[in-house]
């Protein structure tokens, strides 16, 4: 009994006394229970006790020069949790693409959005892309078709529908600019969809 007990005062000891973060750029506020914490370009999350939970990476999308007038992935101003959902960021081919992590650090979305919302309802829009190898060519290059689609997604990554069929977004660096986002969630059983340049309010068949 004495050895459990030590045991026990010993851990609860190191709790205490933990160290906290500190030499800290940036502490963001708390999100469903989770807070953003920056030191140079990564950022970590602790909880309301202090502690690290997810520890500091590279990957947690931020934009620093987001504004008022952003209502897509540009509107996230330092990274926090939405409906147990964090957006991260990887460059394919130098075009920077996103995905989720789950409150435990784990990519639960895979990184395939060229831009997206924060989940909201249980649910987000975003542009997925797909990129198809067709071959080669004359001079034994590979040739890829990329297909853009406009969807609803819930939290799990699945697929709830396909709002548009997206054209035109240019995959090099060079000619490459975030394809704005044409549907809005009004709320979890409508959505508006702009096509050509009305927009229409469909219901959610869910």
């Amino acid at each position: 009994m004495k050895i459990v007990l030590s045991i026990f005062t010993v851990l609860f000891c190191i709790g205490i006394n933990a160290q906290l973060p500190k030499d800290l750029d940036f502490v963001a506020p708390f999100h469903e229970g989770l807070a953003p914490v920056q030191k140079g370009n990564e950022w970590a999350f602790i909880d309301d006790v202090g502690h690290i939970v997810i520890n500091f990476r590279d990957d947690l999308y931020w934009n620093k020069d987001t504004e008022e007038t952003y209502d897509d992935v540009r509107s996230v101003h330092y990274p926090k949790f939405s409906n147990g959902r964090c957006i991260v960021q990887k460059m394919v081919d130098e075009i920077p693409v996103f995905g989720f992590i789950d409150t435990e650090g784990n990519l639960v979305i895979e990184h395939q959005f060229l831009n997206v919302r924060p989940f909201e309802n249980g649910m987000t829009t975003g542009i997925i892309f797909e990129k198809v190898h067709r071959g080669k060519n004359e001079f034994n290059l590979d040739i890829y078709e990329y297909k853009f689609h406009e969807i609803l997604m819930d939290v799990d990554g699945n697929i709830l529908e396909f709002l548009n069929r997206r054209y035109n977004i240019q995959m090099t660096k060079k000619r490459y600019k975030i394809p704005p986002i044409w549907s809005k969630m009004l709320n979890n059983k409508l959505i508006a969809v702009k096509k050509d340049k009305n927009w229409e309010i469909k219901k959610l068949d869910l």
